[in-house]
């Protein structure tokens, strides 16, 4: 089992930065990868990026290419989110979330974190 717990939302201008943390405990030495997804009023789900567990290689959606970037500190068992360049349409409840295998789905999720960006 995991946990995940996410911190660091808030409220922001347009064109501000936020950084959200995801703190992982329990197997965190079986991870193999987590991810950030985010989630709008009224839309689906939608995957922003992950990174690998070992190794640290990272993906993106197209959407926040070159504005967000995934790091971790694994001394912390900790990754983070830093959203740069931000615009009203990244206003979502963002969620950390974390798999033991690429052939699964995510099972393990945080508690999610608001996003909120104003015009």
């Amino acid at each position: 089992q995991v946990q995940l717990v996410e911190s660091g939302g808030g409220l922001v201008q347009t064109g501000g930065s936020l950084r959200l943390s995801c703190a992982a405990s329990g197997r965190t030495s079986s991870l193999y990868n987590m991810a950030w997804f985010r989630q709008a009023p009224g839309k689906e789900r939608e995957f922003v990026g992950d990174i690998r567990w070992s190794g640290g290689s990272t993906y993106y959606t197209d959407s926040v290419k070159g504005r967000f970037t995934i790091f971790r500190d694994n001394a912390k068992n900790t990754v983070y989110l830093q959203m740069n360049s931000l615009k009203p349409e990244d206003t979502a409840v963002y969620y950390c979330a974390a798999r033991m295998d690429m052939t699964v789905l995510y099972n393990y999720w945080g508690q999610g974190t608001q996003v909120t960006v104003s015009s």
